[in-house]
């Protein structure tokens, strides 16, 4: 009997030991997950506020950096500094208005000639031109002149194709002459307005009736910013007129070769007929 007292009560003490146990892990547990709570919100309060001081210390770059385009450009001379401008913007607008026609251009020509053939094979001549007529760009303009001719010889074609060549790829190159224009006219106003402060600063320094570093500067810095500001036009238009004339001369090249294909194209058909 006192064995079983014995047994049972050492059962009961190792229960309740164990039930503290797992209530004061439970505790902890708890008490641990609070903590990371806690920490997480803090770090994400301290990252929502780096966030907040990087953007308004990048708005008060931006907005200081506007300041100082301002003031230079007030400083320079409305007159010449205005002009400068306008020939920056007339200048992108035409070499945006030119990178987006050529783009829409731009055409597969492996591509278009694979349809071609097809077509003459299955259909002739009118499914070809078909084919020309529902495809966006000079070299399908092309092949459907050259295949509008087809039928007088392969000769014919090929001066068509020769002759409309000539049109569409002056009509690739438009525009590039306003685009030269306002790449020389910038940095040459920007040198009128060095020459200009110049005259400036000496006529400052007659009315003084001596040099000084305060009489000569107003005229100098309206010298080198107008010189500055041309120059710079000038170099932002100058990598746009390449890109151009790039983009035009891959076009041209594309043209050649599909139109010598084209020519064969004709003269295989010619034969089977």
């Amino acid at each position: 009997m006192k064995r079983l007292f014995t047994t049972i009560a050492v059962i009961g003490l190792v229960i309740l030991g164990t039930s503290t146990f797992a209530v004061a892990q439970e505790e902890g547990q708890a008490d641990t997950s609070v903590q990371q709570d806690t920490a997480m919100a803090a770090a994400d309060t301290a990252a929502a506020e780096t966030g907040a001081a990087e953007e308004e210390e990048a708005a008060e770059e931006t907005s200081s950096l506007h300041k100082q385009v301002k003031q230079k450009f007030i400083d320079g001379g409305p007159a010449f500094m205005g002009i400068v401008l306008l020939a920056l913007i007339f200048g992108l607008a035409v070499s945006i208005e030119r990178i987006i026609y050529l783009n829409l251009s731009t055409t597969n020509t492996s591509k278009l000639l694979k349809k071609v053939e097809d077509a003459l094979e299955e259909g002739g001549i009118e499914s070809a031109k078909e084919v020309c007529r529902n495809t966006r760009g000079p070299v399908a303009s092309i092949f459907y002149q050259g295949l509008d001719r087809a039928d007088e010889g392969v000769d014919v074609a090929e001066k068509s194709v020769v002759s409309y060549g000539s049109v569409q790829a002056g009509l690739l190159e438009q525009g590039l002459t306003w685009i030269s224009l306002f790449i020389a006219i910038a940095p040459m106003l920007g040198f009128l307005g060095t020459v200009i402060g110049m005259i400036q600063a000496f006529e400052n320094i007659e009315a003084a009736g001596t040099i000084s570093p305060s009489v000569v500067a107003g005229g100098i810095s309206v010298a080198l910013i107008t010189t500055a500001s041309g120059l710079i036009v000038a170099v932002i238009l100058q990598l746009f007129y390449n890109y151009i004339v790039s983009k035009i001369d891959s076009i041209v090249n594309d043209m050649e070769d599909a139109s010598i294909s084209l020519v064969d194209l004709i003269y295989k058909y010619g034969k089977r007929k």
